[in-house]
């Protein structure tokens, strides 16, 4: 057999064995980019925000990982999408991601959502604004007048209900109820056709704070301390007493008492180990760039991050934070 033979023998082993390689399982995974959707929430609150700057951050500087950020109607939704495989990563406040793991309140034709916590982001406060000129000072004042619950599919609609049904309220009918986000509810609110609105976010909320800092109509935030005591019996763990401080808003005189809930990134049961580690390297090694996006993200750490939650991290997510001696 010639020389030349044996070379072409020699070369055609080698592309063979290359071929073999590029198709074991994790190496071309590493070599080609990494899909993931966000699902974060409406244009007007921190969640949007917050998921888009996430994405851009996971896309630059995290490996393979190429991500994008989806506006959705909030939590509901995006437990819906997470548990279906239709995103990889979700925003959600912790009630109703609690809800979605157990089948209640807004998930009881869903049935049990396989849901797992990623990371504990930060505080979401309860703001319950009012026009002024509306004469409401309470929860109870409420009653019969035009109220925006929440987008549907968010967690201010299953909060507003629980608070409305403490104070007296059938959250169905004893309000003229209308279902809207932060910025629709802004602007409804500013043009006169609802009375008061309820939304659960971080401080500052961007439709909440150009709707205060611009004055017309005057505002007022309720107060839902005597609420949040009297959820906290009937939903123990959910939620936790806040004060929205006066500085938080433009023309705010004083402090507000009320409830508050924590917010978290979900995943779901099946997400593979290697991309939830992935994804918590690119959030953990650019916290610096995550600080920057919105002054709620300006509060994550890996401490915050792994706070324990009656729901579990996925299996991955606790390796991680062990790891990392958290």
């Amino acid at each position: 057999m010639s020389e030349i033979s044996i070379s072409r023998r020699r070369l055609f082993a080698i592309g063979a064995g290359a071929a073999a390689i590029a198709v074991l399982p994790g190496v071309s995974s590493a070599l080609s980019p990494i899909p993931v959707r966000i699902v974060t929430g409406g244009k007007g609150g921190v969640f949007y925000p917050y998921g888009e700057g996430l994405a851009r951050v996971l896309s630059a500087h995290g490996g393979n990982l190429r991500a994008t950020a989806e506006a959705t109607g909030g939590s509901v939704d995006n437990a819906r999408l997470v548990h279906a495989g239709k995103a990889d990563v979700g925003f959600a406040t912790f009630d109703s991601v609690f809800d979605a793991v157990h089948g209640a309140s807004a998930y009881a034709k869903d049935g049990k959502l396989e849901l797992r916590v990623l990371a504990v982001l930060y505080d979401s406060y309860l703001h319950v604004v009012a026009r002024k000129d509306a004469g409401i000072s309470s929860i109870a004042d409420l009653k019969g007048k035009r109220v925006s619950v929440g987008s549907p599919g968010s967690s201010a609609e299953t909060i507003a209900g629980r608070v409305l049904e403490v104070a007296g309220i059938d959250p169905a009918h004893g309000v003229e109820r209308s279902n809207l986000g932060a910025a629709e509810s802004a602007e409804a609110l500013k043009a006169g056709r609802i009375d008061a609105f309820f939304w659960a976010g971080g401080v500052p909320t961007a439709a909440v704070q150009e709707l205060a800092a611009a004055g017309k109509p005057e505002i007022v935030f309720l107060s839902t301390a005597a609420e949040q005591a009297a959820i906290d019996k009937k939903y123990p763990g959910l939620y936790r007493p806040l004060t929205l401080p006066k500085s938080a808003y433009a023309g705010m005189a004083a402090d507000v008492s009320g409830l508050g809930v924590a917010n978290v990134l979900i995943v779901s049961v099946k997400a593979k180990d290697a991309l939830v580690t992935e994804l918590l390297e690119g959030i953990f090694d650019n916290l610096d760039a995550i600080h920057k996006l919105h002054p709620e993200a300006a509060k994550l750490s890996l401490a915050s991050a792994a706070a324990a939650t009656a729901v579990p991290f996925h299996p991955a997510a606790e390796a991680f934070y062990k790891a990392k001696g958290t």
